[in-house]
């Protein structure tokens, strides 16, 4: 990474080490992993799929500051994980889709990777979105697929306009 954006992912050995984005993107130096949430950064930005407030580009100063960070753990023990007291500041991700081969297609399936790209995009730290996805064959899909959302997001002035906005997708979608 550029060294703008610190990125720490909790990693909970869940999942086949071999399809495991998270450590796919510690092995080529872009994050920092920890084996227990009392590593991650007290003040970080967490990716949390069961927070209540959603992830907006008002939360840069904060990434900057004290960095991002996402639990990395499997969809089925997610909300287990994620009930236990988390260190730092839990956002939500606004409704994107998936572009990985386990789930393209699917909305908020997301991979640690896709998680931690769409966080940086929307936060205006789009070269590091890129970098992050350019180890992945798929990486560049998920930027496709999510291309006008990703941007519309990133305009939002805070998180009641990336509310509005993902209500108006769903919506569109629905119509």
């Amino acid at each position: 990474m550029s060294g703008k954006v610190r990125i720490t992912v909790y990693h909970a050995a869940q999942c086949d080490p071999s399809k495991c984005t998270a450590l796919k993107l510690k092995h080529h130096g872009l994050i920092r992993t920890v084996s227990h949430m009392r590593f991650i950064p007290k003040r970080a930005i967490v990716l949390n799929p069961f927070s209540e407030t959603a992830f907006s580009p008002e939360d840069k100063k904060r990434i900057e500051d004290f960095g991002l960070a996402a639990l990395d753990c499997s969809w089925e023990h997610a909300e287990k994980v994620l009930q236990k007291h988390v260190r730092g500041t839990s956002r939500c991700l606004p409704i994107l889709v998936a572009g990985n081969p386990v789930n393209f297609g699917k909305p908020t399936k997301l991979t640690t990777a896709e998680a931690l790209a769409a966080a940086l995009y929307i936060a205006g730290f789009r070269d590091d979105a890129v970098e992050l996805l350019s180890v992945f064959r798929w990486g560049h899909t998920f930027l496709e697929l999510n291309h006008e959302r990703l941007e519309d997001y990133a305009d939002a002035k805070n998180s009641l306009e990336v509310v509005e906005l993902q209500k108006r997708f769903s919506e569109a979608a629905s119509a």
